[in-house]
């Protein structure tokens, strides 16, 4: 109206969304599993999405290795069933949350430089090279898994844990999502008439269909829905010849006939430990790897935490937390043990997932990890869910790598964004996890090498191991910054978040707690967790 006064505001447009420890919305938390057959499919579903990951990475190094297609096939099967024998120890004696723990990139570089290493390039036959590099990956990682296993069940890391605040957490998390970015649509368009359409059907599945449906079924299965779809079209792709004349690398992308995994994969095979011969040790080998170790610890911790968020449990009380971390070092044991050629961590995509389905079920990923074992061991079956083009894998990591990414800023609802602490701390920690680790890649694509390019090739592989992460180097800058900067000042606590989170640092405090991460079979009494 003109000339008259504005009208007053209704007084619950001035009240701001309340804060919230457990997310609202889920369907089925950690304790409430969905009915049996809804359960076996979402299983499945997890299944699925860690196979890009088991995939890729042995795509990438076993040819390296000297490896041929049936090496790969058994690389795969392998890694395949050490996830899911770690997914089962994490969900029954680990945290407990509904995490599967994977291939993990981080491991990747190296694994290169081992492949790399000097005592290996004068032998002549592919499969005795490989056999040999397995051998020192192997005893790599063994030594590497020790650190994990003693900083988490000695307890070192829940007293790390003990000075994480909300504001420092969401560096940290925010980047274990949105830092592997360039896994996302840079994947997509390498074949770009499969990807993006995976990728629109993903997005219209989960998105738009649940809402003109009023159901649960698209969203919580759109995974499958999706991927099914444009599977069947890539197949009709390859047998109508539409790649006959194409480039090597479009069809390698393209065609769903290309991966070798199905002709190299036995029908039936248990992977065992020391498969590939007795692990060898090298001392500068073991530092390099240990880096990587200390690197995915960090970044499992975010991603333990929103996973815990996804899953609508407490924050996670860092006894908890740290007993966690021992066993992914166990994990890690594992894949040295078996011989997988990488380490592990808690699987992004799948944290991602639960947000997808907004199914958090420890049950649903305890089934996945069932799936992994039954798929390793039938090798033909397995290899042939784990033949689906990499570009539809890389349009799921589009979704849920940003869904990881969001749960760390989820936590800004526990800070004050109006304190110039918070923004200084915020904004130059995302800034600089993004712009040092670009920084390193962009020196070792021009010069061969990373910029620490000393005589010692262990500690220069540690170095661009730590700061090549994107989420390792946004999180320690928070965390150092939060923990020195105007801490004792009156206001600090709460700007920062700490108070939200302080009944949750000890294990009894808050009775949800117990409910979510207690050891079954009364193991507490045995492992107590204060």
């Amino acid at each position: 109206m003109a000339g008259g006064a504005a009208p007053a505001p209704k007084a619950d447009e001035l009240v701001p969304h309340p804060v919230k420890d457990q997310l609202p919305n889920v369907a089925y938390c950690i304790t409430s599993p969905p009915p049996w057959p809804e359960a076996i499919l979402l299983g499945f579903q997890h299944f699925l999405v860690m196979l890009g990951t088991t995939v890729i990475i042995p795509s990438a190094l076993v040819p390296q290795m000297g490896g041929g297609n049936e090496e790969k096939a058994r690389v795969v099967q392998t890694l395949l069933f050490v996830a899911g024998l770690n997914t089962f120890f994490q969900t029954f004696f680990g945290t407990r949350l509904p995490a599967v723990i994977g291939g993990s990139y981080t491991f990747v570089v190296p694994t290169i430089s081992i492949i790399l290493a000097g005592r290996y390039s004068d032998i002549v036959d592919p499969h005795e090279k490989f056999e040999r590099i397995m051998r020192g990956t192997q005893g790599a990682l063994i030594v590497a898994s020790t650190l994990q296993i003693i900083i988490g069940f000695s307890g070192l890391w829940r007293i790390v844990a003990r000075f994480l605040s909300p504001l420092s957490a969401v560096p940290l998390i925010t980047l274990v999502g949105m830092g592997l970015y360039e896994l996302g649509f840079p994947g997509v368009a390498k074949c770009i008439e499969i990807g993006l359409p995976q990728l629109l059907l993903l997005i219209f599945f989960s998105q738009y269909l649940p809402h003109v449906f009023h159901g649960h079924i698209f969203d919580r299965f759109a995974v499958i829905f999706s991927v099914a779809i444009v599977w069947l079209y890539a197949y009709l792709l390859t047998v109508g010849g539409a790649y006959r004349h194409a480039a090597p690398k479009t069809q390698l992308h393209c065609r769903t006939d290309r991966s070798g995994l199905v002709s190299g994969a036995p029908w039936i095979r248990i992977p065992y430990p020391f498969q590939w011969g007795a692990p060898t040790f090298d001392a500068g080998e073991a530092f390099a790897m240990m880096a990587a170790s200390f690197v995915s610890l960090v970044e499992s911790t975010g991603a333990f935490i929103a996973v815990s968020r996804y899953a609508s449990a407490t924050p996670l009380p860092p006894s908890i937390l740290s007993r966690g971390v021992g066993w992914q070092g166990i994990g890690i044991l594992l894949d040295g043990l078996f011989g997988t050629a990488n380490g592990s961590s808690v699987s992004i995509e799948n944290a991602g997932l639960l947000a997808l389905t907004r199914v958090g079920s420890r049950r649903v990923v305890q089934i996945s990890a069932g799936f992994m074992i039954f798929f390793s061991i039938l090798g033909k079956f397995g290899a042939v869910f784990a033949s689906i083009p990499a570009p539809i894998v890389a349009a799921l990591y589009c979704l849920f790598f940003a869904y990881v990414g969001v749960a760390g800023l989820s936590f800004l609802q526990f800070c004050n964004l109006n304190s110039f602490r918070t923004k200084f701390i915020l904004g130059f920690s995302i800034f600089m996890g993004l712009s040092v680790p670009q920084y390193f890649n962009e020196y070792t694509a021009v010069a061969g090498y990373g910029p620490v390019h000393t005589r010692a090739r262990w500690f220069n592989d540690m170095i661009n191991v730590i700061f090549s992460s994107e989420a390792f180097v946004a999180g320690f800058v928070a965390f150092f910054l939060d923990n020195t900067l105007h801490r004792h000042d009156g206001s600090t606590k709460k700007d920062r978040g700490y108070h939200w989170w302080e009944r949750f640092r000890s294990f009894k405090t808050d009775i949800r707690s117990e409910e979510f991460y207690s050891l079954p079979f009364r193991l507490n009494k045995y492992f107590p967790s204060v």
